[in-house]
């Protein structure tokens, strides 16, 4: 009769142990719900992109491999090929042509208003080609910094050296036939790969220097030696004043290219950096990165 009970009370304990198990498994699945998605940003562009920058990897899309024309963020690979420069002189002084600025007016072109017969060092031009998007200081880097015994040649020379950098960072779908972005119908790149160019040239102290300053003040010596204080250039990325921890990087617009920027971002020690081709605006350019940088940061958390 021991026995009987025994195996009753046995049996009863052990349904107490299954239902209990049941029970706690059940919680353990329910106790802690999955992370809710975050929502993907609708933009005006035709093309964006954003990509951790600690990881590359890719935080948002659209149309990031179709080669769209770039504007003046040509100007990014501009930079990017003078300072990886071997033996780079940033105080090396560059007496500014009048091809130069024959150039940005016959181009009706964006520029530094570099004068004619002053001397400029590589530094300042850095400063003119980025804040104001100067085409004259980005010729006369491009004159600078090519090879060849002629200016056209020389010109050829460091477009050579922006196509083949390009192909080294694995920019599939880039060509560049100008120094500024002012092409002969055939200077294109993606979202994609402007955010991995981009990517490369944060590297670079000088760059990253120079794409976060709001204005700068250049003092030039003129062709009698005296010093000139130049106007101040003023950034055109006006994420830096309306974008908490904006650190750059480059605007452009144009007939073909509508309006571009190029920008990056950090907070908590994270990077984000992206681009946007294509949009309708110089604002909606703002709108769309300021989305684009606002979900890339809610990704990494």
């Amino acid at each position: 009769m021991k026995t009987g009970i025994q195996g009753i009370r046995l049996r009863r304990a052990a349904a107490v142990a299954v239902t209990a198990g049941a029970v706690l498994a059940t919680g353990a699945l329910t106790a802690a719900p999955a992370q809710a998605a975050v929502a993907t940003p609708s933009i005006v562009a035709k093309g964006g992109y954003t990509m951790d920058n600690a990881s590359g990897k890719s935080l948002y899309a659209k149309a990031a491999d179709t080669r769209l024309s770039t504007g003046s963020t040509t100007k990014v690979m501009t930079a990017k090929v003078v300072l990886s420069q071997p033996k780079l002189n940033l105080d090396a002084k560059v007496i500014i042509q009048k091809a130069y600025s024959d150039y940005v007016v016959r181009n009706n072109a964006s520029q530094a208003h570099l004068i004619v017969g002053d001397k400029v060092t590589v530094r300042q031009l850095l400063y003119g080609l980025m804040l104001p998007s100067g085409c004259d200081a980005a010729y006369a880097l491009a004159d600078k910094f090519g090879s060849g015994t002629t200016r056209d040649a020389r010109v050829k020379s460091f477009i050579g050296k922006m196509n083949s950098t390009a192909k080294n960072l694995g920019m599939k779908n880039t060509r560049f036939d100008s120094f500024d972005g002012i092409g002969k119908g055939s200077n294109y790149s993606t979202p994609r790969d402007l955010t991995i160019l981009t990517r490369s040239a944060l590297k670079d102290s000088t760059f990253r220097t120079v794409v976060k300053t709001k204005s700068y003040t250049a003092k030039t010596v003129t062709k009698t030696g005296s010093t000139r204080t130049m106007a101040t250039w003023t950034n055109t990325n006006t994420l830096l004043s309306s974008y908490k921890g904006a650190i750059g990087v480059k605007t452009g617009s144009g007939p073909q290219a509508k309006y571009c920027l190029v920008f990056a971002a950090t907070r908590n020690g994270k990077t984000v950096i992206g681009t946007v081709l294509a949009s309708s605006s110089v604002a909606q350019r703002g709108t769309d990165a300021t989305k684009l940088l606002n979900h890339g940061f809610a990704k990494l958390g």
